[in-house]
């Protein structure tokens, strides 16, 4: 079927929308939480659930939502999930308690789930193969926008009004998304309508993430090695599991039959993995090692998603012309090189050095992102786009749990449990620089994968 332009400026104006509140929305939060702390007289281990909540609830819910999707259609998943998001701001704006703000949190990953897990195909549906490149590439270009503009917003509704105007103020938006999605959205888009749903497989899937995400967030504890088993039985129940039923949320021949889709998944997962941690690891270093503030040391770190945000229209666009792994395989080295020479700073690094490197990372992920995705939900049938759409965003989320881990590992090996105080700045040093060199190994080795899997044209 023929989609005319109005439908799909229409289609792309909807998901960019979304694609820009939902990481605007979270990067705000970030910046809000010692305002909750001090609200709700909350610790550090319930504060930090306050995001955890949100991240395991939508590497949860992303692939078995992504196959309900092609089942019961995209653009009905796609309304109820802004629905769930906007339903879940309110309800977390009125919390009186960081459990009741926590438990608000999940609601809103199961509804992100939905966002994540059906935007991307809703565009693959309705843009031809020449033009699905830039439509993504715009979709993604407004992730980034979003985590750009995100601190800076967030840090104005809470310090002008509360923390609880982080929530509020992107409700307005959703309505509009909402309401255009319902009245100029035309048309449904399913994959394979009389397909039974795999509950039991994703029991055992959301028994995996869960056991997962426990597992890395309690590194190097023994507890972790417990958890990380728990992981590995449920992940092998699962393959075993999927491999006979047949319905299954994540159909594995698909990786199996294609190497541009397996290899594609693996290196963005790569990529997630090298560079989450990445403003994380520079905010420290730039507050506490080179005493900027916080300000400062934001204004430093903007400019890496500025250029994400800037040249990601221009190169999905590029991979409807040119074959993607070319670019992706370029990006990824840019990546490599910005981490590995971060992974060089000493104390007295030139401010220039480190703006050119985030530059340098910028560019580099701008060049890999949209033509990975794009080659990825051009590497499936129609009936599976749903099935593509949710391993993009699942391979997105557990890269920011492995990322995360590896920044734990790190430190527990080249400092410890001390506070981070100017005596025990030298072993922050060498965690950080340890943490970059891991990240720039990691992506060397996704140079291989993105140029080894082939043509896709």
């Amino acid at each position: 079927m023929t989609y005319t332009p109005s439908e799909q400026k229409t289609a792309l104006l909807v998901v960019s929308l979304s694609s820009f509140i939902l990481p605007l929305m979270a990067s705000s939060v970030n910046v809000a939480l010692p305002s909750i702390a001090i609200s709700m007289n909350a610790d550090a281990i319930l504060l930090s659930w306050v995001n955890t909540a949100y991240l395991l609830s939508s590497a949860v819910f992303l692939l078995p939502i992504g196959k309900l999707a092609d089942i019961f259609g995209r653009k009905r998943i796609y309304i109820l999930g802004m629905m769930l998001v906007t339903l879940a701001s309110i309800l977390a704006a009125l919390a009186d308690t960081i459990i009741a703000l926590i438990s608000c949190r999940i609601i809103e990953g199961l509804g992100a789930a939905m966002l994540f897990s059906t935007g991307i195909a809703i565009l693959s549906s309705v843009f031809p193969a020449e033009k699905r490149g830039g439509a993504i590439g715009l979709s993604i270009s407004a992730v980034y926008l979003g985590l750009t503009c995100g601190p800076l917003f967030g840090g104005w509704l809470t310090q002008q009004f509360s923390w609880r105007a982080v929530f509020i103020a992107y409700i307005p938006v959703a309505l509009f998304i909402i309401v255009i999605s319902m009245l100029k959205l035309t048309g449904e888009w399913h994959g394979q309508r009389d397909q039974k749903f795999d509950f039991f497989g994703s029991f055992i899937y959301a028994l995996a993430i869960t056991s997962l995400m426990f597992g890395l967030s309690l590194l190097p504890s023994k507890n972790s090695i417990y958890a990380l088993l728990v992981c590995t039985f449920c992940f092998t129940a699962f393959i075993r599991y999927e491999r006979q039923f047949s319905n299954p949320i994540f159909e594995i021949k698909i990786f199996h039959q294609n190497k541009i889709l397996t290899y594609s998944s693996l290196a963005a997962l790569i990529l997630y993995s090298a560079t989450f941690s990445l403003t994380f690891l520079m905010s420290l270093y730039l507050q506490n090692i080179r005493g900027f503030s916080p300000q400062t040391a934001g204004l430093i770190i903007l400019c890496q998603p500025l250029v994400m945000a800037i040249l990601s229209p221009y190169t999905g666009k590029l991979s409807d012309r040119y074959e993607s792994r070319y670019l992706t395989a370029t990006g990824m080295c840019l990546v490599c090189l910005g981490l590995g020479l971060l992974s060089l700073m000493q104390q007295d690094t030139s401010i220039n050095y480190i703006l050119i490197n985030l530059v340098l990372i910028g560019a580099g992920f701008a060049l890999f992102s949209p033509p990975n995705v794009n080659a990825i939900m051009g590497s499936v049938t129609k009936m599976y786009l749903g099935i593509a759409a949710g391993t993009v965003s699942t391979t997105r989320v557990l890269g920011q749990m492995f990322s995360m881990a590896i920044i734990t590992l790190a430190f527990a090996m080249m400092m410890g449990p001390v506070p981070l105080s100017p005596e025990h700045y030298p072993a922050l040093l060498q965690s950080i620089r340890l943490s970059l060199f891991t990240a720039a190994c990691l992506s060397f080795a996704g140079i291989y994968l993105s140029f080894a899997r082939g043509n896709i044209r």
